[in-house]
């Protein structure tokens, strides 16, 4: 498996899956040797039963580490063949149990010989490549406990979220400016005559006055955006944020803000404001940690129908102590 174990820990699965081949190959083998009619892939669930007794198909795949859709599968194989045996449970007649036949019990009193002989040849075979694959499995199975999934994805988030890059407006991406905010309104609202005029030309209602089209891309994709539009000299509104669905979780929209507050400051702005909805209540949170504060009134003069929230914009009592500051002689 030079390929395999090329790929490390990334195929450890398909690494484990090909040694569980190998064992019941062996099994197999072994089996065939001696004449005994058994597969090696029966043996946990026959084991189980031999040790146990009778038990239901949800008891064995709990126990033996099995889907039950693999279990049933292999039950209905077994008894179709004779070696399991339907059993009334004794607490409850409508639950089915599995049993071995005797054509089982004594097939397994035929192959103890051969499981005694395959683990001392293994236990030899480890003790002088020194392996204790025991243990080492004990504690492996131990590292795949509960929030490993989680954690993986956390971890793929922030390698995401790494690579998500704040960029300014080029033609080519256009398109995009108005396929994310439309997607956004018809979700929760829906498009207004001055959203379809401002999506459809940002050259000429957005940069032509002095404003400035966000994007943010992760890997080339565009996955957010968002605008700064001058409403008069040095009063600037945030407007058409968007962020795709699919890529939310990764602080696009603060990249997004955070950008487009630096490039009010950077033109030398007296007033940022933006124009929002109570439904939206995670926006708003972003917005308020950024430094918008809400109005008492609304905006007398909003352009939307939708907007029941107004924010402005305050820098960071410390940034506005440094600004304000004079300058040493």
């Amino acid at each position: 498996m030079p390929f395999l174990a090329d790929l490390g820990l990334l195929a450890l699965g398909s690494r484990l899956r090909a040694i569980s081949d190998q064992l019941y190959a062996l099994a197999d083998e072994v089996y065939s040797l001696r004449g005994l009619p058994l597969q090696g892939r029966w043996f946990p669930l026959l084991r189980l039963l031999h040790d146990q007794g009778p038990q239901s198909v949800g008891d064995i795949a709990a126990q033996i580490g099995q889907t039950h859709s693999a279990v049933s599968q292999l039950a209905d194989k077994l008894v179709a063949s004779g070696w399991l045996a339907v059993v009334d449970d004794p607490a409850d007649r409508r639950r089915r149990r599995l049993g071995l036949t005797t054509q089982a019990g004594d097939a397994l009193r035929q192959v103890r010989p051969a499981w005694k002989a395959i683990v001392q040849e293994l236990e030899q075979r480890c003790a002088a490549a020194d392996v204790d694959v025991l243990q080492t499995l004990t504690r492996f199975e131990r590292v795949l406990g509960d929030g490993l999934a989680e954690a993986i994805a956390a971890r793929c988030q922030a390698g995401d979220s790494a690579r998500v890059r704040v960029v300014g407006f080029d033609p080519a991406l256009r398109e995009h400016f108005y396929r994310l905010n439309a997607d956004w309104l018809r979700k929760y609202f829906y498009l207004e005559a001055i959203d379809h005029r401002v999506l459809s030309d940002p050259e000429g209602e957005i940069l032509a006055g002095g404003g400035e089209v966000l994007f943010a891309l992760l890997d080339g994709e565009v996955i957010g955006t968002c605008a700064l539009k001058v409403e008069s000299p040095g009063v600037f509104e945030l407007t058409k944020m968007a962020v795709d669905e699919t890529h939310q979780g990764l602080g696009v929209g603060r990249r997004l803000l955070a950008r487009a507050i630096e490039v009010f400051q950077e033109r030398a702005g007296t007033t940022l404001f933006l124009e929002s909805s109570t439904r939206l209540a995670p926006a708003l949170k972003l917005y308020e940690s950024m430094g918008f504060v809400h109005q008492p009134n609304l905006k007398p003069d909003s352009n939307y129908s939708r907007s029941d929230v107004y924010m402005i914009w305050r820098a960071p009592t410390a940034a506005r102590r440094r600004a304000a500051k004079p300058a040493r002689a």
